[in-house]
């Protein structure tokens, strides 16, 4: 009985790490339409070189960690969702623009902004994702992730780990900044 215990914790971390992949890339592949629609050209946005947003990655491992008991009540996860996001993003803008004196989102011209880190439109979008996301694709997600063979999930986790980290040392030595990506 034992091991089955420590073998579902192996595999409750395991799902965290896709869920964070899946949402990181999903967060890259959102932010890059979005601003091939406002500014007509496909920029690669983010601190980092690779195909992901961690932002998205880790706010989404935290909204299921700590919101998947409701998810059976939608309305208050997109408020818990809302809130938590937007301390996430405003953290984070001011974390990087403390780090390396760059912005790498400016909601300056949006209403209801915040030092332009955060602003109303973007809130009401985490907690619409955040509530989409504990309600429907995380539970979709996570009964499609247990039919795939452990050694594989082990496998490709670790890989990409391995080239997160690596991403993740080469950025932080040259961040990933220039036109469409940053703001001065």
């Amino acid at each position: 009985m034992k091991r089955l215990k420590v073998n579902l914790v192996k595999a409750d971390f395991l799902y965290y790490v896709w869920l964070f992949f899946l949402t990181a890339v999903f967060g890259w592949l959102w932010e890059g339409f979005l601003y091939l629609f406002k500014d007509e050209m496909y920029v690669n946005r983010g601190f980092l070189t690779g195909p992901w947003l961690p932002i998205y990655g880790i706010g989404a491992v935290m909204l299921e960690l700590l919101f998947h008991r409701w998810r059976d009540h939608p309305v208050l996860i997109f408020l818990l969702s809302m809130l938590l996001c937007t301390v996430l993003e405003y953290a984070a803008g001011w974390y990087l623009e403390s780090t390396w004196r760059i912005k790498w989102w400016d909601y300056s011209g949006m209403p209801v902004n915040l030092h332009g880190r955060i602003c109303l439109l973007s809130s009401l979008l985490f907690g619409l994702g955040g509530m989409v996301l504990v309600w429907v694709i995380s539970p979709l997600f996570y009964s499609l992730y247990r039919k795939i063979p452990t050694k594989f999930k082990v496998w490709l986790g670790l890989l990409a780990i391995g080239v997160f980290v690596a991403d993740a040392t080469y950025s932080a030595v040259i961040p990933h900044v220039g036109a469409g990506v940053t703001y001065h």
